[in-house]
């Protein structure tokens, strides 16, 4: 932990977090900026996909319930 040896804190371009050990100044805007991507919605063609997918996955319970391996038309 670097600290200041006179005042016990922290050294230029870090600060304290709330558990107490020292941050890097970068680490705020780091932050910010996963919680602004995270924030963010879903575009439109990635739901499609999703959707798409989740779709798949029924078909391929119908084809292990029914023992064949492939799926019902």
């Amino acid at each position: 932990m670097s600290t200041d040896a006179s005042s016990g804190d922290p050294s230029p371009g870090q600060r304290e977090s709330a558990s107490g050990s020292p941050r890097p100044d970068w680490a705020d805007g780091l932050r910010q900026l996963y919680d602004s991507v995270v924030d963010e919605p879903l575009p439109d063609a990635f739901k499609d996909l999703l959707d798409q997918l989740d779709g798949d996955e029924t078909d391929l319970g119908e084809c292990e319930a029914d023992g064949s391996g492939e799926a019902q038309t």
